[in-house]
């Protein structure tokens, strides 16, 4: 295994770190969450931004930034709760 992890790392690629993993798992549920509701409700605003929700991790990759976004979209998902 340390064999495949020098490989990677002398290409360059590194893995997430847990905190990024689970980051991603809660904010992509919560994102699915909000889309099945906005959805069920008709409100196209939150159902948007639980799609976000769900797609923002494939381009952030700092795991401070990941929380950051993630949680200003959800706030903007309880503030849309209306």
């Amino acid at each position: 295994m340390q064999n495949g992890l020098e490989t990677l790392d002398a290409l360059g690629i590194t893995l997430p770190s847990p905190a990024y993993i689970v980051g991603a798992i809660v904010f992509g549920i919560v994102g699915l969450a909000a889309f099945v509701h906005g959805k069920r409700v008709a409100r196209p605003r939150t159902r948007w931004l639980g799609l976000a929700l769900m797609l923002y991790p494939y381009i952030v990759w700092q795991t401070w930034l990941l929380y950051l976004v993630g949680i200003v979209l959800t706030f903007a998902v309880w503030l849309d709760r209306g």
